[in-house]
C-alpha cells in the first residue's frame, strides 16, 4: 500500500466511496502483520479541511495561526498552508519548515516565549517580524538582534487549574506592560498588539472575558505612548469539540464587538492547534511483551482492591512509548483509551491491565490501569484522537524510530477542496494520489491503483 512515503516525498490514499479510516487501519495491520510489526499512524487530512470549514462557519472573521509544535508533519502543514491558515511557530527549525511551503513571513508569527539570540536573527533575516514577548529581558534581547520586529505582548490570565498548578506560565501582569512600553520607546521597538492563552482545560470561560477587559486595558495605554496597535491573539486552548468552539465564541463575540469592533481596525487572531489535528490521527500500536503481575502492583494509591484473588493481571509491552508517539504523557493526562483491533466477544471476560513502552524505563507507562481482554504477543491497540503533541520533533532514547504516516481523504473532502477553489496546482505536485479501492469479500484487501 502506498499510502505513505518519507516526508520529502509521501503521498494520500483517495478513499472511494463506502470506504472507511477502519478499513485503512484494517489494511495496514494486515500488511504490517505479515512485513513487521511496526506502530503507523492514520491520518485523515480531510478532518482538517472540515475543522477549517468549521472555523469559518464559527469563528470568522478571526484567523486562525496554527502551533507548529503540535504537529509538523508535511500533510498537515501543506494542507493548512493551502487552506490559508497561518502559522505560529515556536523555533527555527519551524519558521524553515513553513518557509519552505512559501509562506509569507506575514503569516508567521514567531511564538516562543524565551527566545534564543541566533534564532530572532534567523526571523530578522527571513523578514519573520511579528513575535511575542512578556519581559524586559526578552525585550532588550529582541531590540539587539531584530530592530524591526513588531511585538505582542504577552498578558497572562487567571486559568490555572489544580491539575495544572505546576505547568509553567507565561505572560506578564497589566502593570508590568507600561513598563515594558517605556522600555520599548526607548529603544526603539515597536508594540503592535496584545496575546494571551487561555487553556483548553480551562472550565471558566469568564476567563476570557477577564483576558480581553485586560487586552483593551493594554490597547488604550500604548495609546499614551503612541504605539499604534493593530493585532490581538487570543491564543490557543481550543479542543476541537465544536460544542467548546461555539461556546467560545458566545461568551468572546459580543466583547470583541465593544472592545476591538472592526472599524477599528484591529485583527484577531487565535492559535488553534489541537482543534485541527487531535482527532485526524490514529496510532495502531503492536504487543511484543506481556507479563503477569500482582494487582496490588497495579493499582494506584489509594484504591481499594475488589477482585477475586484467582483472575490474572496483566501488563503488555508496546512497540512505542513515552519516549516517541506518547511524549505528552510525561506532562499530562492521556485523552484517549485503547481500543482492542482484534475481534472478541461481548461476553468475554475483562482483566486489569498495564500498558507500557518498549524502553523498559520506569516513566514509559502508557495507560496505568485499564480494563481489556486478555492479549496476546502480536496483537494491536488503537489509540485515536493522537494528532497534538505526538507528530512533532521525536526523542532518539533508545533508537527511537518514527512510526510510518498513511495519509489519507476522502474524495469528498478532496472534491471541497477543489469547489472552494483552494486545491491549487502546487498542492497537486506536491501529493501524489492513491485510489483505494473496497473488495467485498472481507478476506481481500485494498488494492492500489497508479
Amino acid at each position: 500500500m502506498k499510502g505513505f512515503l518519507e516526508d520529502a516525498n509521501y503521498s494520500i490514499g483517495l478513499l472511494d466511496e463506502g470506504a472507511t479510516l477502519a478499513d485503512v487501519i484494517d489494511n495496514c495491520i494486515y500488511e504490517h502483520t505479515h512485513t513487521g510489526k511496526k506502530a503507523f499512524y492514520v491520518g485523515d487530512l480531510g478532518k482538517l479541511v472540515r475543522n477549517n470549514i468549521q472555523w469559518q462557519n464559527v469563528m470568522a472573521p478571526i484567523k486562525p495561526f496554527y502551533p507548529v509544535k503540535c504537529n509538523s508533519t508535511p500533510g498537515v502543514l501543506e494542507i493548512l498552508g493551502t487552506l490559508g491558515v497561518g502559522f505560529a511557530c515556536s523555533s527555527k527549525s519551524e519558521m524553515a519548515l513553513v518557509q519552505d511551503l512559501g509562506i509569507s513571513p506575514e503569516n508567521i508569527i514567531y511564538t516562543n516565549p524565551c527566545k534564543q539570540a541566533s534564532q530572532i536573527k534567523y526571523a530578522a533575516k527571513a523578514g519573520i517580524n511579528i513575535m511575542t514577548c512578556d519581559s524586559d529581558i526578552e525585550l532588550n534581547k529582541i531590540s539587539r538582534n531584530h530592530p524591526n520586529a513588531k511585538l505582542l505582548l504577552h498578558i497572562a490570565t487567571e486559568d490555572i487549574t489544580a491539575g495544572e498548578e505546576m505547568n509553567m506560565k507565561f505572560g506578564t501582569t497589566l502593570k508590568n506592560c507600561r513598563h515594558l512600553m517605556e522600555c520599548a520607546k526607548e529603544l526603539g521597538v515597536q508594540i503592535v498588539g496584545v496575546k494571551f492563552h487561555v487553556s483548553g482545560s480551562c472550565k471558566d470561560l469568564q476567563t476570557y472575558i477577564h483576558a480581553i477587559s485586560d487586552a483593551r486595558c493594554v490597547f488604550d495605554m500604548a495609546e499614551e505612548f503612541g504605539f499604534k496597535m493593530n493585532m490581538l491573539d487570543i491564543g490557543g486552548g481550543f479542543t476541537g469539540s465544536e460544542l467548546q468552539l461555539e461556546e467560545v465564541n458566545h461568551v468572546i463575540r459580543p466583547l470583541l464587538d465593544v472592545y476591538f469592533p472592526k472599524e477599528s481596525g484591529v485583527n484577531v487572531i487565535a492559535e488553534p492547534g489541537c482543534y485541527y489535528v487531535s482527532s485526524a490521527f490514529t496510532l495502531a500500536v503492536n504487543v511484543i511483551a506481556k507479563k503477569t503481575v500482582e494487582y496490588d502492583k497495579l493499582l494506584p494509591s489509594g484504591v481499594e482492591q475488589t477482585r477475586n484473588d484467582d483472575e490474572p493481571v496483566f501488563t503488555y509491552y508496546i512497540n512505542d512509548g513515552v519516549y516517541g508517539s506518547f511524549a505528552s504523557k510525561l506532562s499530562e493526562k492521556l485523552n484517549t483509551i485503547p481500543e482492542v483491533h482484534k475481534k472478541y466477544k461481548e461476553d468475554e471476560p475483562l482483566f486489569a491491565s498495564s500498558l507500557w513502552g518498549p524502553s523498559c524505563d520506569e516513566l514509559d507507562q502508557i495507560v496505568e490501569n485499564c480494563l481489556l481482554p486478555e492479549l496476546s504477543v502480536g496483537d494491536w491497540l488503537i489509540f485515536d484522537n493522537m494528532g497534538s503533541g505526538t507528530l512533532g520533533e521525536q526523542s532518539t532514547f533508545n533508537n527511537y524510530q518514527r512510526p510510518l504516516i498513511y495519509y489519507m481523504m476522502s474524495f469528498s473532502d478532496w472534491d471541497e477542496m477543489q469547489d472552494a477553489g483552494i486545491a491549487s496546482d502546487t498542492l497537486m505536485k506536491n501529493f501524489f494520489f492513491v485510489p483505494l479501492c473496497i473488495q467485498l469479500s472481507p478476506e481481500e484487501r485494498f488494492s492500489t491503483a497508479a
